[in-house]
């Protein structure tokens, strides 16, 4: 089996856990290169980490990979998968909200023969969603509660001159459909732009979003109405060194690209 090499645009917290198992050794797979904003920090945790690997500009990703990580904020996202995508190539995108306002790029991967990868990061249960999908699902309804921190800066509360700060009990900020959620929380819930990408779509799907100082951890719940199952599960992520980011992300991360060459696959 031939190599597939990688290149992962961002060195953030999810981006070093990733570069870290590649340069340790990952079965099939190879770290080809790196992308990141700051190159000088990036270049040297590099050098830190004694890991091999050159930083180039995210034009040049398709010369060097096969398949790209976005590990990076998803205002570059177009950046990051134009070019992949019309090479015919393969990213693998964290920034799920940010896909919902850009179909053309998943007409992109469809023209050229490329493929958008989206893993389950800090949600579960997709598999389960997916295959639901393939019948009828009546609602999709999730609840977030995070640590106030986690949501706070989000533009959604920005714009709306709601304050996270110094609270003592727990306090609903959103209540919508899965695209505006994404659109007001680009930082806070890919996890609803999966699930919906996974199910009925962003316009059927909702969430509330509470800012709960109770929890110190990202909490997720999902209730699926389908006419194959009722799913009911719910999930609470350790936060990363990144409060807005599960730890779980990058191993979700991770698994799927281990995924890709192991000789026995599980799940959908």
């Amino acid at each position: 089996m031939n190599e597939t090499r990688v290149a992962i645009a961002g060195l953030g917290a999810i981006g070093r856990v990733v570069a870290r198992r590649l340069a340790d050794g990952m079965p099939g797979l190879t770290l080809a290169c790196a992308a990141a904003r700051d190159v000088a920090t990036a270049k040297a945790w590099l050098d830190a980490a004694k890991i091999s690997c050159p930083l180039v500009e995210l034009a040049e990703f398709p010369r060097h990979a096969d398949l790209a990580v976005e590990c990076a904020p998803p205002d570059i996202l177009e950046k990051i998968c134009t070019p992949m995508l019309t090479a015919g190539k393969r990213v693998m995108v964290l920034s799920a909200g940010a896909l919902l306002p850009r179909p053309d790029l998943i007409e992109l991967a469809a023209a050229n023969g490329g493929q958008i990868i989206v893993p389950t990061g800090a949600l579960l249960g997709l598999d389960a969603v997916t295959a639901a999908a393939e019948g009828e699902i009546k609602s999709v309804r999730m609840t977030t509660r995070k640590p106030p921190n986690g949501l706070a800066g989000a533009p959604y509360l920005v714009a709306n001159d709601i304050s996270v700060e110094g609270l003592n009990a727990p306090k609903r900020v959103f209540v919508g459909r899965a695209r505006e959620a994404a659109k007001g929380f680009p930082a806070n819930v890919n996890v609803v732009a999966a699930l919906s990408l996974a199910g009925i779509g962003p316009d059927r799907t909702t969430i509330e979003i509470w800012a709960d100082p109770g929890v110190t951890r990202n909490c997720h719940s999902i209730e699926v109405d389908a006419d194959s199952a009722r799913l009911s599960f719910a999930i609470e992520n350790v936060p990363s060194e990144n409060p807005r980011t599960g730890r779980i992300t990058a191993l979700s991360v991770v698994a799927a690209l281990r995924k890709l060459t192991a000789p026995i696959r599980v799940g959908t």
